[in-house]
This record gives C-alpha cells, structure tokens and sequence, in this order.
C-alpha cells in the first residue's frame, strides 16, 4: 500500500528586478538572513548554504524575544543557476523553486509539499509572506 500524495501548495511574486539579481538575493547568507522572516517578530539569525546538487542549506529562524526557534534545512537535489532550484526538506517533503525573467522583472514561484500540522491556508499564507518579504529586500537594493 503507498502513501497517499501530499498536498502540494504554490506561491509566487514578480519582482522589480533582472534574475542575476534575484538567484543572488535567494541563495547568499547574507542576504537569506534579512529576508527570512514571516513576520516582524521573527527573523534568521544565521544561514548556511551549499549549493550544490547534495549540498546542504540550514537557516536558522527564531523569535526575535529568544522564545523559540528551529532550523529549516534541507538538501539540494537540483541546482540550475539561476532558473529553478528543487530540494527536500529533513522530513522528507519536496520543494522547487523556479525563477523566469522577462524584459528585467523576474518571477519566483515556489510549488511545496503541505505538512501535516498546520493547516494549508495557514502555511500558504506563511510561506507567501516570506517571498513579499523577498520581494521587498530585492527591490530596495541598489
């Protein structure tokens, strides 16, 4: 007997910006740790990044008050610069990315498999806000 399919839960942006720039954005430390946040009482202290097929990401999110925190981590299954990245997350559910751009405005469209926990309107809207948070950083760079 399978598993039955996970439910899968898409969210995307266009953003103000030639797709260099974006894969730049989304895939440096420095960067992943201003923009990875779902809310303002949240942010990313710390973010590692091998990207690489078999290479490992970890981006440590925690509440701003030190009440909480966890690591979102996965592993690399495909890296194709700078058009679409597809990873598995450690409790095995499947994410891609995929950016496309044109005339210099570039769009990113995230596609991953919902967890069982929360609800899937919640973790949409979760995972939205953190691509317009995205969206922000990227388009408020010089």
């Amino acid at each position: 007997m399978t598993a039955p399919a996970k439910k899968k839960i898409l969210v995307s942006t266009t953003i103000q910006s030639p797709i260099e720039k974006v894969w730049m954005c989304w895939t440096t430390p420095e960067h992943i740790m201003k923009w990875n946040a779902a809310a303002d009482e949240w942010h990313c202290p710390t973010a590692t990044n091998d990207l690489r097929a078999g290479g490992r990401f970890v981006y440590h999110m925690a509440a701003r008050d030190e009440s909480m925190g966890f690591n979102f981590c996965g592993t690399y299954d495909v890296v194709t610069r700078p058009n679409r990245l597809k990873y598995t997350l450690d409790d095995d559910r499947k994410v891609t990315v995929n950016f496309s751009e044109e005339d210099g405005i570039t769009t990113v469209t995230e596609e991953f498999e919902a967890e069982a926990t929360n609800s899937l309107e919640l973790q949409q809207t979760g995972w939205q806000a953190i691509l317009d948070r995205f969206k922000h950083l990227v388009e408020s760079q010089d």
